[in-house]
């Protein structure tokens, strides 16, 4: 079963064929060719792999992140960073990287924040003089840090994946490592911005417009309070904060900044309807392929084998990183999750590695993968978007990789970076 599992699949992922289908017509395969397992085991894994509540949150916090995109709060939150850090040699980048990093706060999605701030930020930047393969290759690498800080979607999977951790307790987890990266984008941005002599063209708004766009972007900024404040002192579950989360776009979008109409709720809801579609069918197939590893006792083997050597956490560690960095190159971050965090978290955890800690390695690996070619998603968003080659993308990504590898390090070299806040929260 494992030999015709992996075969297939690869050469599916070689011919390009979508990563949902090929890891549903791998396992099928798999379970047709090379075991006695009715046909039907298969629907009922990819069933099983969507059947929680928790998964709930999913559909509910990417329809927040397409409202608040369409309610305007994406822009007043661009605007509120730009206002600060816009004059300054850099100061679009700057503030592409502060408005996105605000965004995480609210969507969770990576593919949202480069379609929503990122778009928004690259045209800003393309009309101040700033070379568009940079502005393009900027928000894509800012993007990747929308998983990392709370609510995250990936952070809800995995918890579902691995019962040593909880969903509040990751999320809180991925604030300082978020901001670090964060941070790096800047030292990046700073390099590049000094060495082509990158300005911004436009006027200094007065103080009067200034403490304007500041409130005009509290509403939106009090989204992130209430999610995370309201998960942290047990207020509501991740799922409900979800579904608040909507009701509170919602109504900012249609009675603060009055620009939502409900003309354009229906195809708000479509576009949402239509990712959530494509995330779930992912898990599903996930789901199923991971059943196959787990019944031919894949994870058991590799436990066993891997703990026989005699590693120490820090090689383990390090041959993860590598390990996820290649993975990633070639599968979605919801995908691996399902199928790598039960093979890698049990033997992370016999080895003495802090649960948490392991999370965000994970997670952050996978999602580092979304800006990696060949199949790097996030390039294909943003050429989409801004109608760019992701070719031209690619060639300006290098610098903005380098940083994510140091930040990697850090993560994995610094445990208290993943875990002091969760600990300090109780968790």
């Amino acid at each position: 079963m494992i030999i015709i599992l992996f075969t297939s699949f690869f050469i599916l992922l070689a011919l390009g064929v979508p990563v949902a289908f090929t890891l549903a017509i791998a396992t099928w395969l798999a379970v047709v060719l090379g075991s006695n397992y009715p046909q039907i085991v298969v629907i009922k894994e990819m069933f099983t792999g969507v059947d929680s509540f928790p998964l709930l949150a999913v559909p509910f916090f990417i329809l927040a992140a397409e409202l608040m995109t369409g309610g305007a709060l994406t822009h007043h939150l661009l605007r509120l960073a730009s206002q600060f850090v816009g004059r300054a040699r850099g100061g679009l980048g700057y503030a592409s990287i502060i408005s996105t990093t605000l965004f995480a706060g609210i969507s969770g999605s990576a593919l949202a924040a480069a379609a929503g701030p990122g778009a928004m930020s690259i045209r800003m930047m393309e009309k101040s003089g700033y070379d568009k393969r940079y502005a393009s290759a900027l928000a894509a690498a800012v993007a990747v840090v929308d998983p990392i800080i709370p609510p995250s979607i990936t952070m809800i999977i995995y918890a579902l994946q691995d019962q040593r951790v909880s969903v509040g307790g990751l999320f809180l987890a991925g604030v300082v490592p978020g901001l670090v990266i964060s941070a790096a984008m800047c030292v990046v941005n700073f390099y590049v911005s000094r060495k082509r002599n990158y300005r911004s063209l436009d006027i200094r708004p007065s103080l009067r417009e200034m403490v304007a766009n500041t409130l005009y972007a509290v509403p939106a900024l009090a989204l992130i309070v209430i999610v995370v404040g309201g998960i942290r002192f047990g207020w509501f579950t991740p799922t409900e904060a979800s579904v608040i989360a909507v009701f509170y776009a919602l109504f900012c979008g249609m009675f603060i900044y009055r620009s939502l109409k409900v003309k354009d709720l229906p195809e708000i809801i479509f576009r949402s309807a239509m990712v959530t579609v494509g995330i779930l069918l992912i898990l599903a197939s996930a789901r199923a392929f991971a059943w196959v590893l787990i019944i031919e006792g894949v994870p058991q083997f590799l436990a066993d084998t891997i703990i026989g050597w005699d590693l120490s956490p820090i090689v383990f560690l390090l041959a993860v990183n590598v390990l996820l960095l290649i993975f990633g190159m070639f599968m979605d971050p919801l995908p691996g999750v399902m199928i790598l965090v039960p093979i890698l978290a049990p033997i992370a955890f016999q080895l003495g590695v802090d649960p948490i800690q392991f999370a965000m390695i994970v997670i952050l690996n996978l999602t580092v993968g979304l800006i990696t070619p060949p199949v790097g998603a996030l390039l294909f968003v943003v050429s989409s978007v801004v109608k760019i080659r992701v070719s031209e993308i690619t060639r300006e990504i290098s610098p903005f990789l380098i940083a994510y590898v140091v930040v990697l390090l850090l993560v994995t070299f610094v445990p208290a970076l993943s875990t002091w806040l969760p600990r300090l929260a109780g968790f």
